[in-house]
């Protein structure tokens, strides 16, 4: 199984917009691609940086789900955030693969 994690530390000016935004609909249309079984979404609480952070996981069942997310859906979801939350948000993404899952 593979984990992708996208971390996302957002203003605080347009917080509660965005996170309205994200339960509501990009985390609806990630998940409408099929390529992923699960996710979920967190909040971290002892982040040094500026404005609030949160990760959202996408957890999918083979690399070649993953592969398939990249390949035909990524570029497009990404390129779909409102513009409203343009340069007000800075994100990075980590693919982990699942060693002992219990």
């Amino acid at each position: 199984m593979i984990l992708y994690n996208v971390t996302i530390i957002i203003e605080d000016s347009i917080h509660q917009k965005w996170l309205t935004w994200m339960q509501n609909i990009h985390i609806a249309q990630v998940m409408e691609t099929g390529c992923f079984a699960s996710n979920r979404m967190l909040k971290v609480l002892d982040s040094p940086n500026e404005g609030i952070t949160y990760c959202i996981q996408y957890i999918a069942d083979s690399m070649e789900k993953y592969d398939e997310y990249k390949e035909n859906y990524s570029s497009a979801l990404q390129a779909d955030f409102p513009a409203e939350f343009a340069n007000k948000f800075v994100s990075f993404r980590t693919l982990m693969e699942f060693i002992d899952a219990r």
